[in-house]
């Protein structure tokens, strides 16, 4: 059912990947769902070219109708618990959340504010943005904060908001699992990371032997490691013949579902590095050149199916993210969220255990093998820098 919708989304977060990787090298991470979540509800108001830009970015194949619904279809599904962990103490959480900050006098269109509520569980909180910019700020942060248990905070800079500011459309994310089989930690040791300059750093390495889906050749080398919940996992993808940042430039879509498909299962002795970090950025350049041109330009944009006819037009004035990540012997927690500002214009062992170790530059992905869907999405250039 969400296959065409989940490829989409994940083309695009390979798509973003890959530009991201255009700036300065550094630890990355970011959740492509979070980001697509919040700028579907900006789609939703969205119309002519502003709405084909937006819709070719994200590879979106339906009419909005039908999108927003299958969405949220999507969405609610992400949440049903495996029949095997019902009852039980699970060691695992997620939660996405969406608000809507809109300014109390602007006269938004009832037809887009029940689209946003019906499949986005989003009501409209009416603020005063003219005159309580700051104020507002603030809340929509509290809000952020306690909806990633404290781990995305000030997603807002000050000044990101002003007495221009008319909508803005937040998300968060939250992720919380242990593995299916912790790492044990008297296994832990120090050893080498090797940086992409040739230097090393020392890093807290954890180790197990067990059953995995992997790859291994000349190429790369891929591992999948499930969580407690099985249907969600973390899979780490080590580049060989190239470093990670010229895999990232030359990575496609296509590439990347073929390489996680075909995974084959065996017994490793795994090697991988513990490691916590936080990233954020706005993202508004970044769409801006994968063709979302118009939805940022004031007298271009086209946001007509938000507001009545008379209203100040709206434009997207700014795409705010943040994102954080810990990975340690018990499991993964993993928080982002995402803010769009809309401004008025004026098994048996049967062969010896692979040894397979991550202790080179790498990217990962925490992905929903029932939907799909990527849900975060990172490189690991050096464990060190927290």
């Amino acid at each position: 059912m969400y296959v065409f919708l989940s490829d989409g989304l994940n083309q695009f977060a390979v798509d973003l990947y890959r530009e991201l990787g255009k700036t300065e090298p550094k630890n990355t991470f970011f959740s492509p769902y979070s980001i697509s979540l919040a700028l579907t509800m900006a789609y939703a108001g969205a119309d002519g070219e502003t709405a084909q830009e937006m819709a070719s970015v994200f590879h979106y194949p339906v009419s909005i109708s039908d999108l927003h619904a299958v969405l949220n279809s999507l969405d609610q599904s992400l949440y049903v618990i495996p029949d095997y962990m019902e009852g039980e103490e699970s060691g695992f959480s997620l939660n996405v959340a969406n608000s809507i900050w809109g300014q109390a006098d602007y006269p938004f269109l009832s037809t887009y504010l029940d689209v946003l509520a019906k499949n986005y569980g989003a009501g409209l909180r009416a603020v005063d943005f003219k005159h309580q910019a700051e104020q507002v700020r603030q809340d929509i942060n509290d809000w952020v904060e306690e909806e990633t248990q404290d781990k995305i905070q000030d997603l807002l800079p000050p000044g990101s908001l002003n007495p221009e500011t008319r909508l803005v459309l937040a998300n968060a994310i939250y992720f919380n699992a242990a593995w299916r089989n912790e790492f044990v930690k008297e296994l832990t040791e120090n050893k080498d990371f090797y940086l992409m300059d040739g230097e090393t750093v020392p890093v807290e390495m954890m180790r197990q032997q067990d059953r995995f889906r992997y790859k291994n050749n000349e190429r790369l080398q891929i591992v999948e490691l499930p969580y407690v919940n099985t249907r969600y996992s973390m899979v780490l993808v080590m580049p060989k013949e190239q470093d990670l940042l010229t895999y990232q430039q030359t990575l496609d879509h296509q590439t990347l579902s073929a390489d996680l498909e075909k995974l084959s299962s065996g017994e490793l002795i795994l090697s991988m590095p513990k490691f916590e970090f936080e990233d954020g950025f706005s993202v508004a350049d970044t769409l801006r050149s994968l063709g979302m041109a118009s939805a940022f330009s004031p007298g271009q944009a086209n946001f007509s199916r938000m507001s009545e006819p008379q209203s100040d037009p709206l434009f997207i004035s700014d795409v705010f993210h943040k994102a954080y990540v810990a990975v340690d012997e018990e499991g993964t927690e993993a928080a982002a969220a995402t803010a769009v500002i809309m401004e008025a214009t004026g098994a048996m062992i049967e062969d010896p255990p692979i040894p397979l170790v991550f202790d080179h530059p790498f990217m990962f992905l925490i992905r929903d093998e029932q939907t799909g869907i990527y849900l975060f999405m990172g490189n690991l250039l050096n464990p060190a820098d927290g």
